[in-house]
């Protein structure tokens, strides 16, 4: 599985709940008394959870470090995503976030949630194939989508699973009446521009934030002297970012589509 540092998933997953909590309409949330949240990273998703229900939420995750500051949110507990440290049948709902897209085998994930799980699984996963940018500079959509077919090609797991790839997954587990909706995350950058905003720019007039990329880029089909052009391009791309944030034009418009796949146990038998 691939591992994250907490300042990532912190900043990759803040504000995900922010505008709106309709995308967790179908799990039911005020149902259950007990939910579990695997791969719980720092903990986002976890605190919402406990917020949405008036039941115990527990996170679940296998790096210690980020159990730390999930610990804060929620009680939690070490473990593997699929060899789970619970017994059968051990909580009402058993969820997830941008969890399978990390893992090789995401049906062997859905199976432990399944076992571990009274009522109903669910899994909220992105389809990072589909992400779109618009940006006031001309370069960054184009760039920023010939960085992520190269990072894509180089991942080692099925980033873009999406819905269809998680409702396979269920399936693969032996879950068969599984549903899905799908929802736009929206990211927006404009003036005022925050400290994470300007930070953002810096790192791309340095290419520093590509350079973090790279052994996953050349572990596809992607070159060193590609890459080596893609980086150059993106830092003159940064450096316009930067100008257009100092005379306050710079806008940026990031949609990044995620899906709620929902299945019933007790259905699938």
């Amino acid at each position: 599985m691939r591992e994250f540092s907490a300042d990532y998933l912190s900043e990759t997953r803040e504000g995900m709940w922010d505008d709106s909590r309709e995308a967790l309409a179908p799990l039911d949330l005020d149902r259950w008394d007990s939910v579990l949240d695997v791969g719980c990273g720092t903990g986002e998703l976890s605190a919402v959870l406990s917020e949405e229900t008036g039941g115990e939420v527990v996170g679940v995750d296998a790096d210690p470090s980020l159990l730390d500051v999930a610990g804060e949110r929620v009680p939690t507990a070490a473990g593997d995503a699929t060899r789970l440290p619970f017994a059968d049948d051990s909580f009402d709902l058993v969820v997830c976030q941008a969890l399978l897209i990390n893992l090789p085998d995401p049906a062997a994930a859905v199976r432990e949630f399944a076992r571990v799980a009274r009522h109903r699984v669910a899994a909220v996963e992105p389809d990072n194939g589909a992400v779109t940018v618009e940006s006031s500079v001309d370069a960054e959509s184009g760039l920023a989508d010939r960085a992520r077919r190269a990072y894509l090609d180089g991942v080692g797991t099925d980033v873009t699973l999406g819905g269809a790839g998680t409702r396979a997954a269920f399936e693969d587990a032996g879950i068969e009446d599984s549903t899905t909706r799908r929802y736009d995350h929206v990211q927006s950058v404009e003036p005022p521009y925050s400290e994470r905003d300007i930070d953002a720019a810096k790192r791309k007039a340095t290419g520093e934030g590509l350079a973090d990329d790279l052994p996953t880029m050349l572990a596809g089909d992607l070159t060193e002297a590609e890459y080596d052009d893609l980086r150059s391009r993106w830092r003159e791309m940064g450096r316009e970012v930067v100008g257009q944030m100092a005379d306050g034009e710079y806008r940026r418009r990031e949609t990044v589509p995620f899906f709620v796949t929902v299945g019933s146990v007790e259905q699938s038998g």
